[in-house]
Parts: structure tokens; sequence; C-alpha cells
């Protein structure tokens, strides 16, 4: 496989010829290797200043390789053969992609859902080591996935300091209680945000102790940077950023497609990586994961959107017939990893935002304590029940008039407020992802019968991706969100709340500060999860 590979076609091509010229002369390339944080204006500068040490991790992170694997060595020889990792955003999602292409086992516990989480700390837990992630130290989901795991070894007569490793920043409070505990910790360059920490201790520590040879990965990474720290008008770098965000008019809808590349799972972390980067302010870039069946021919074809096709190599994926605009992106794990963040920062300067920042997931954040504090207003009473769903909304955005005793007229009412140029569905369901996951096949369905993008997310895992989108891009999206009581609720220890409690805040909170940005809820609640799956996949796979 090539080492990288960008072709733009059509619209794209015609934003990479409009825009190279003026990225070459402005030397953004060298300036963003250079660590410049000028290179998003002003008000962006401060938080550009901490953010840039990206650009340099395949030489900076090198001392991790030798650790790691001593570290993978130890455990072994303590019985160790599944590594677990609790994390969330770019914590969880570049492991997860990382371990999956190289063939490695990785259990992700990136959820709130009780029923997830108690699966994934009762199987095998005495082969388990647990390598928990959180750059503040402070993440609410990560914290209490710790808690669960450590109590858990406890009960099985494990002690957890042999079996715990924690990667967080240097000085969080997580680093200073879990030293002062005993337990391993090992520190991220502080000057990383999460969605570029691929190539940091957040990305290489639980995939080496999971088997992979990260040394390897950041060798990919290696042999490209100079290419893409070049002022060239062949940079792939400064190519794909402006096919990305160059387009005039934007062509904000990103349609990730599977045509044939090696690596696995790489388009949910590219739109974590794009959608958390870009929106706000208004405008941004919705990365819409379709898969290897690609979009409906009416959407691939919208005049607001772009073919995103991730191929094997270079000369395998061709132009889609009829598709106005396309790119075609093929190359190594670790060079690509790096590719698509220098194309986010660069398309960031393009839309005129500041690609570090993600104002809006930290409102979702906030509104969730607040009803974390109040619980009694986590969920308002349901406007009509059909058999195992309960119908509400948030807001006033959409009105449920004459359709609220039934699941198929009330996705009716919802699907007819999308705007037919320039909207989009997100479906965001808080459930086990893991138990449940061929409900995403309601995704295509769904597409097909609006003629509009559409996105599926779980929750909460969504809410550090396309979450901030949602709520800072612009005003055309339609909100479904799917919740459900849980089989068996669990404990937090040292905490006076559940999972169960925590989940439904976080789902309540998510649909206020939608409600409130005057985005249309339609909020779904399963008293049966069994029944109201059924139901759900029933009325949202019609088309």
């Amino acid at each position: 496989m090539s080492a990288l590979s960008v072709e733009a076609l059509g619209a794209a091509a015609d934003a990479v010829e409009a825009h190279l010229p003026t990225l070459v002369e402005d030397k953004v390339a060298s300036r963003l290797f250079a660590q410049d944080a000028t290179l998003w204006g002003p008000d962006a500068e401060s938080e550009s200043a901490i953010r840039l040490a990206w650009t340099s991790l395949h030489r900076t992170s090198r001392p991790l390789v030798g650790e790691v694997s001593a570290l993978r060595e130890q455990l072994r020889e303590r019985g160790v053969h599944r590594i677990a990792l609790c994390g969330m955003g770019g914590s969880s999602l570049a492991p997860e992609v990382i371990c999956a292409t190289a063939g490695v086992e990785l259990v992700v516990v990136d959820s709130s859902d009780p029923d997830m989480v108690r699966s994934c700390v009762e199987d095998d837990l005495a082969g388990t080591a647990v390598v928990v992630s959180s750059k503040s130290g402070s993440t609410v989901e990560t914290d209490s996935q710790r808690r669960i795991f450590i109590k858990a070894f406890q009960d099985a007569g494990i002690d957890p300091t042999e079996r715990i490793v924690i990667v967080t920043d240097p000085g969080s409070a997580m680093d200073k209680q879990s030293r002062a505990d005993g337990y391993r910790v090992i520190n991220a360059d502080p000057d990383v945000g999460g969605r570029y920490s691929a190539l940091t201790a957040f990305g290489l520590v639980p995939s080496g102790l999971a088997g992979v040879d990260i040394g390897a990965l950041l060798d990919e990474a290696e042999v490209v940077a100079d290419l893409l720290a070049e002022d060239d008008a062949a940079n792939p770098g400064l190519r794909l950023g402006a096919a990305l965000g160059g387009t005039s008019p934007l062509r904000d809808k990103l349609l990730l497609t599977d045509r044939g590349t090696p690596i696995v799972g790489f388009a949910d972390w590219a739109e974590q990586l794009i959608a958390e980067s870009t929106g706000k302010e208004g405008t941004g870039l919705l990365p819409v994961v379709v898969g290897s069946d690609g979009a409906s021919e009416q959407v691939a074809t919208a005049p607001d959107a772009s073919v995103i096709a991730l191929t094997a190599d270079d000369d395998e994926a061709g132009p889609t017939e009829a598709v106005p605009s396309q790119v075609n992106v093929a190359g190594t794990l670790g060079a690509q990893l790096l590719l698509w963040e220098v194309a986010t920062a660069v398309a960031g300067r393009l839309l005129g935002i500041n690609p570090f920042d993600q104002p809006d997931v930290e409102s979702a954040k906030n509104a969730a304590r607040d009803l974390m504090a109040n619980p009694s207003e986590t969920a308002e009473p349901a406007l009509g029940t059909d058999d195992a769903v309960e119908i509400r909304t948030t807001g006033t955005a959409l009105s449920l008039s004459g359709s609220a005793d039934s699941l198929e007229a009330s996705v009716d009412t919802l699907l007819a407020t999308l705007d037919p140029e320039r909207g989009y569905l997100a479906v965001m369901v808080y459930l086990d992802r893991l138990a449940h996951a061929d409900l995403a096949a309601v995704r295509g369905a769904l597409e097909a019968r609006t003629g509009r993008p559409v996105t599926f997310g779980w929750g909460p895992r969504f809410l550090h991706s396309t979450g901030q989108f949602h709520k800072g891009g612009p005003a055309v999206g339609a909100y479904l969100q799917v919740t459900g009581t849980p089989v068996e609720d669990v404990e937090v220890p040292g905490q006076e709340f559940t999972l169960g409690t925590f989940i439904a805040a976080q789902a309540a909170g998510d649909a206020q500060v939608l409600a409130d940005a005057g985005r249309p809820v339609l909020r779904l609640h399963l008293t049966d999860q069994e029944a109201g799956l059924t139901q759900l996949r029933e009325v949202l796979g019609r088309q």
C-alpha cells in the first residue's frame, strides 16, 4: 500500500484548485509543524498554543514503545491475556481502530449503560487488566468505570493496583490520587487535545498492551511527516483539507465510505476528529459513516455532500458514477492518523473556526450535572405510549399533536421537519452498543426513506463526537433519541448515583441543550428493551 494518496474529483477537486495556492503561499504546512498558534486567528491563539504537539508525536512518543512492552510482559506474568479500556472520545476511538486493524482484541468500555459496563467487567475478570484513560482526570464516565472495576477486582481477591494502569495528563487529580494509591501511571503529552491524541499514550498504551506493534505505527507516521510539513502543492494534507473544508458552496456532509480499506473502523475515529473539531459557530463538517454499502444515490449526489472513499490503494477506487464530489484516500494507518489531523486543522482554517475547542460538548456535560443534582427533572412525562415505547419531546421545536400515542406517527412527524436541501437526521441510542450492534442497520433504511444523510451514534459515545456538531453546527438537524430501562442497574462505588441515573441524565441533558438551541428532538424510551427494540427495528427499518 502507498504511504499516502489523496485524489479529489469534481467539486472537491475544484476546492483544491481554488485554495491550494494560497495554503502553499501562506506556508500553512510548515507553520503547522512549527506549531505556529496564529494559523487560526487571534481568538483561537491561546487554545492553539497548547494543542499542537501532535505534529511531532512520531518522534516524541518513541520512549513509550519500550515502556509499554515491558509492562505488557509484567501483566502476562500475572496471567493477563485480556485488556479492557475505560475511556471516552479520543481516549477510546483511536485504540479501537488501531487494535481492530491489527486483529488484536481490545474491550472498549466507553459507555455509561449499566448492562454494557456490567458485562464488560464480569467477563473473564481474572485474566483482565484495565487501562483507565482520561486527559482531564475528571471524566465522569471514565471515573465511574474505574470505580466499578476496582471493586470487582477487590471482590475477586485481586489487587487492583496490579491490574489497572492509569493514563492521564501530568498533574491531573487522577494523576495525583492514583500515584498516591499505588497505581501505575503513564502521563500523556499535555499539549495535545484528546481527539488528536492517537499517537500519544492515550492511543499507544492500551494498543501496545493488547499486542499491537506500536513502534511500527509510529514508523508509518514518521515516513510521511516531512511530506505533510512541506509547503508544496503535492502535500496530501493540504489537498485533503482543502477538499473537505473548501468547497463552495460548502458541502458539509462528508459521506465516509469503505471502498476496500484494510483499516478497520477508521471512519468512526475520523468522525469524532472532524465533527468535534469543526462543528461550531453555525458551520462545520458533518461526517456520515455509511460503511461499505455506501450512501443512497440521492444522498451521494446531493449538492451539500461529498463522498469520502477510504480505499485500499490509490488505483482501486476510481470515481463513483454520477457523484459530483468525491475524495479517494488511501494509506497506512499511522500515516492516515497524521494525515487526517493535518487535514482537519487545515479545514478549520478555511472554515474560520478554532479546530481545538469543543464548547458545546461542555454545555451538554454541564446540563447532565445539573440533572444529576435534580434527578426528578431527568425525564419529562411521556406524551403517549405505544406498547413498550414511551414517547416524549423536549422543547417546543417539535409538536406531536395527534401523534403522541403512535411510534410510527411520531417518527413520521420528526422526519417531516427535515430540510429537504440541507437537513440531516441524527439517531442517538443510549443502550448497550455491544449487545444491540445490529440496530445500527436502521441508518441506511432511514436514509433511503428520507433522501437525506443519517448519522447513527451510540450514547454517550457520540457526545464526544458528532454531539458538538449537533449543537454548534448549522441548525438543520432533526434528532431521534432512544433510551431504555436497564435490565439491571449498577451502583457506582463511592458515589450517590447509579449508572442508570447517570446515563439518563446524560440523555436528558443533551436533549435539553439541543432543544434550547431550537433543534427538534423526539425522545423514545423503551420500558422493556427486548419488546421495544423489536418495535423500533420494524418502524425505523421501514422504507
